[in-house]
């Protein structure tokens, strides 16, 4: 049995000559479906973990009486290198505190409750906003933010455009003021230093507060609201981008959210028996969130190898940039996606599109079939779909 070190060197590479012990292979007989029989397909064994797909359960808790974080990066996830992804739930008050990340962007889908954030930029504009289920946030590298849970508490998913990122290596406002002479936070603030006394000397992450104030606060107390460019999109609140019976994409990108410049936000909705078809991403590494439902992936990474794992409600998956996959829905309820993107342009190439736009005598040439029987292909690209009717 090949270890995750070498099956991600295989994946990575799409290289690899070697065989997969332990693999489940189907060999295609020589008539007219050795075209769509991969040679190779490597399910991992219940002592082997996947390339590409993660368990959050699986990551340690930081866990404080405010709440609690637990994230997937390169060191938990190694192919994972575009994107990484931290769990976390704040109590109803609860405050992750004044900080920022010097190496990597932050965009955020809310899955349940409602937040407030507050963020500053480098211009001195700062906005403070309240979200509920379905919003996202994005914030540029190095904005100073914090986010408190209102009424309920809140469940949201983080992710940062940065694979080696971690949550837990972030600059935290109460671990820099310990750090510092008091007579320089004096100076700093033309305030005593015994102001900053009473804090946690360290890092205190999530502290305990009370449910904030209903909006719109004062002017001189976190009320101007003056970023040219609002960190808050309501994306399922929006229109979809495709909608259908077999299943609905919304797409959130730096098109419809001019300040999401790095990471373009997906959430897919699968009905039962439905798959979003195979296609790849020419632009973006694509990462994973499993919000409900019962999932089944493939990742073809070339030269005949392919990886299939089933994925359930909080696993983690990813598909490096160029990689086709598709997702499809093996279970009895919907199921539901975060799938986010380490590019602001969203960009895509389908199967059924590229077959829809290819001459049907390529088609029968390249698949040794008849031009005739290509004439049922779709005219257009399909996203999600159940099969023929």
């Amino acid at each position: 049995m090949l270890t995750r070190r070498d099956m991600l060197k295989i994946s990575a590479a799409g290289a690899a000559t070697m065989g997969l012990t332990g693999a489940v292979i189907n060999k295609a007989s020589a008539d007219e479906n050795r075209n769509i029989v991969p040679p190779t397909t490597y399910q991992p064994g219940h002592d082997t973990k996947s390339v590409y797909k993660y368990k959050f359960s699986d990551s340690e808790k930081r866990s404080l009486p405010g709440g609690w974080a637990r994230e997937a990066t390169v060191k938990q996830f190694p192919i994972s290198e575009g994107v990484a992804g931290v769990d976390m739930t704040l109590e109803p008050g609860a405050v992750r505190e004044l900080h920022w990340h010097a190496i990597a962007a932050e965009w955020a889908y809310m899955i349940s409750g409602k937040a407030r954030i507050t963020i500053i930029d480098p211009e001195g504009t700062s906005e403070v906003s309240d979200f509920g289920a379905g919003d996202v946030w994005y914030f540029p590298k190095g904005y100073g933010h914090s986010i408190q849970a209102l009424e309920g508490g809140a469940h949201f998913i983080l992710t940062f455009d940065n694979g080696h990122f971690s949550e837990f290596g972030t600059f935290s406002i109460t671990d820099w003021i310990a750090h510092m002479p008091k007579e320089v936070l004096s100076k700093s603030t033309n305030l005593p230093a015994s102001v900053f006394s009473k804090a946690k000397q360290g890092e205190a992450y999530i502290v305990t507060g009370r449910v904030p104030p209903a909006l719109p606060l004062e002017r001189d107390n976190g009320g101007r609201d003056d970023s040219p460019l609002k960190h808050h999109y309501p994306m399922m609140s929006q229109p979809p981008f495709f909608e259908s019976d077999e299943g609905s994409v919304y797409i959130v990108s730096s098109k419809e959210f001019p300040i999401s410049k790095t990471i373009t936000g997906v959430i897919e909705i699968m009905k039962p028996g439905a798959v979003r078809e195979m296609h790849w991403h020419p632009n973006a590494n694509e990462w994973q969130y499993y919000i409900s439902g019962k999932g089944r992936m493939t990742v073809f990474s070339s030269h005949g190898h392919a990886e299939t794992e089933e994925y359930n409600a909080t696993d983690v998956g990813y598909v490096p940039q160029g990689f086709g996959h598709y997702i499809e829905n093996i279970g009895d309820e919907d199921l539901k996606v975060l799938v986010v993107l380490d590019n602001g342009i969203y960009q895509d190439i389908s199967l059924s599109d590229w077959l829809a736009k290819t001459p049907a005598y390529v088609l029968a040439d390249t698949f040794n079939n008849n031009e005739t029987d290509w004439n049922a292909r779709p005219a257009e690209k399909l996203v999600i779909s159940k099969g023929a009717k």
